[in-house]
């Protein structure tokens, strides 16, 4: 009874303290004045939810569509598009709850709802194959993708993604705890402080020099777009499932695994599970890099990823 009682007061106490603290939303024409410049591009799709990608590269080159992690945007991307997009289509998108797309009118944020997106949008560019890769959450719908799609993939590549049972992290963002925890997430809803997305970063990555204004002010602005974290919030309570780690050995299409061997959110034993149920896979492994290898250290992993590309019938 007393543990509940002071449950309730720390409740009260935080729920004060978040009236104070109240960070309001930003209207999405502010942050598409921001960040949608060329070559962003929107698409309605047929439920209404309009959806930012970025489509560079040759139209008649090869493809490779990258889904980004959680919490991030395709912004992630730019390194890879910028090394890669003179002999490959690179396409990058914003998943739904995230970026400049946003909230959805579905309210679906499942990993299985992602990956619909993934497939609808590749059919409105007439992608009929190509490659796929993602980051954390993004590389665990790249792997359902090739699970449930396999005849339109040519390749995949999992960047330390989620997917493997194994255990979290021992850096857990501390938004992310309080998402998952009952009556104190809805502050969520209207507590976003700039220091979450820098504690965020820090426990991501490892390579601190790449944390800037720039980058921190770009994850808040996208926290806080209208209606982004009441998407967040219902993203988090709708929580996975275990079909990407019980189908992964059902993956047949050439794949490269990218891991940062300090990621402290999805540790690099992921990784290995990956490598050891997807027949013929290749795992490599980045010292003194975190949880962002796109990011971290994009000369060398966008290399691997062109001569993977290259070696394995990419062009």
């Amino acid at each position: 009874m007393r543990k509940f009682i002071g449950l309730i007061v720390l409740v009260l106490v935080l729920l004060g303290l978040s009236y104070l603290l109240v960070t309001p939303e930003i209207p999405r024409a502010t942050l598409d004045a921001k960040y949608a410049r060329p070559p962003s591009q929107f698409m309605t799709l047929s439920d209404g939810a309009r959806v930012h990608f970025r489509d560079r590269g040759p139209k008649t080159a090869p493809a490779l569509v990258l889904i980004h992690g959680s919490n991030a945007s395709l912004f992630t991307w730019e390194p890879w598009a910028a090394r890669l997009s003179d002999a490959f289509r690179i396409v990058t998108i914003d998943m739904p709850g995230h970026g400049l797309t946003g909230a959805v009118p579905s309210g679906e944020y499942s990993e299985q709802a992602m990956t619909a997106v993934v497939a609808r949008i590749a059919e409105r560019l007439a992608l009929a194959r190509f490659a796929i890769g993602g980051n954390s959450m993004g590389g665990g719908i790249a792997a359902r993708f090739a699970e449930q799609y396999p005849q339109r993939v040519t390749q995949l590549i999992l960047v330390d993604a989620v997917g493997m049972p194994v255990r979290e992290g021992e850096h857990v963002p501390l938004a992310f705890r309080l998402a998952r925890i009952p009556l104190l997430n809805q502050i969520l809803l209207y507590v976003t402080p700039r220091a979450f997305v820098i504690e965020g970063l820090d426990d991501a990555i490892v390579r601190k020099a790449i944390i800037d204004d720039r980058m921190i002010d770009s994850y808040w602005d996208f926290a806080r777009m209208e209606g982004t974290r009441a998407a967040t919030l219902r993203r988090f309570q709708t929580g996975g499932d275990d079909f990407v780690a019980n189908n992964a050995r059902h993956i047949h299409v050439p794949t490269l695994i990218l891991w940062g061997e300090e990621d402290r959110l999805v540790p690099v034993e992921a990784g290995r599970l990956y490598a050891r149920a997807i027949k013929g896979s290749r795992l490599t492994v980045y010292p003194a890099t975190g949880h962002l290898p796109q990011e971290e250290v994009p000369d060398k992993s966008a290399a691997d990823v062109r001569n993977f590309l290259l070696a394995t019938g990419g062009l």
